[in-house]
């Protein structure tokens, strides 16, 4: 196994720990990514590397807010009930994305994972970032803590969750728009959606793993290993970045960010 395969395997991990949690798309930077540094790996691999590598990132989230998520009680020899009550309300969330997740999976995999896709979502959801916090300027959230959401918002943010499943949409990005659209505070709204990703990626991983198979070569090991170890650690810094920036500003510039990435994408594939 050659060195530059693990450094791109730290450079992939890099760019999910980042992406996974700001609202720009982490499918889509690795779909870019690999159009200009691809692992020297197979198709099925790769496929499902850009998916469990989101593990990695997972676990920074499981780590940061273990107080807010672990619903038992050890000293005291109890089960915490709003804990137990979020974790219901998550579910709730995750439900549309699961079941056209488990019945489309292939089919969106084959129609929508390439640049065009991704630099078209890119666009259109950094307008609708711009569009939808100018449209929010002056009003008051209507939902401040996570206890406030009710089971029928939850599934209304998890109903714009399926916004996510084409490429570059950004799954953060959507339900955190969703949630903003509803009355949710900005740190609601991120700190539902981290939580929203536990059993959506572990699913989603765990679906790509046995697709692929359990039987990896020790060179496919290390890869996928080095990407999650470096997705979560450079994700714990990530999402307290963002956690701390949307306390006192918007999501605007990631909806420019979107918008530039894009058109540059469209430009230099066009022009090559």
């Amino acid at each position: 196994m050659e060195f530059i395969e693990i450094l791109k395997a730290i450079i992939l991990g890099i760019v999910e720990g980042i992406t996974e949690w700001l609202p720009i798309s982490s499918t889509g930077h690795m779909i870019l990514v690999d159009e200009f540094m691809k692992l020297n790996v197979s198709d099925a691999f790769k496929e499902m590397f850009f998916v469990v590598i989101q593990l990695g990132a997972i676990m920074a989230v499981v780590v940061l807010y273990f107080e807010k998520l672990f619903p038992f009680s050890i000293k005291q020899k109890h089960i915490k009930e709003d804990i137990m009550t979020l974790w219901l309300k998550i579910i709730v969330a995750c439900i549309p994305a699961a079941i056209i997740g488990l019945l489309f999976d292939d089919k969106i995999d084959e129609l929508f994972y390439n640049y065009q896709t991704v630099s078209v979502t890119l666009i259109v959801y950094g307008i609708l970032f711009i569009l939808i916090e100018n449209f929010n300027k002056n009003k008051t959230a209507k939902i401040d803590s996570l206890q406030e959401i009710s089971y029928k918002t939850a599934l209304f943010i998890g109903i714009f969750q399926l916004l996510a499943l084409i490429p570059g949409t950004s799954r953060s990005g959507a339900t955190i728009l969703g949630a903003i659209l509803i009355g949710t505070s900005r740190t609601v709204a991120a700190e539902f959606t981290f939580f929203l990703a536990i059993p959506v990626m572990f699913g989603a991983s765990l679906l790509k793993i046995l697709k692929f198979g359990l039987v990896f070569s020790i060179s496919e090991a290390v890869i996928l290993l080095t990407g999650m170890i470096v997705a979560f650690v450079v994700s714990v810094l990530a999402i307290k970045f963002l956690i701390s920036y949307i306390k006192k500003n918007d999501f605007k510039v990631f909806g420019w960010y979107r918008i530039v990435l894009g058109l540059i994408v469209i430009m230099y594939f066009v022009l090559v």
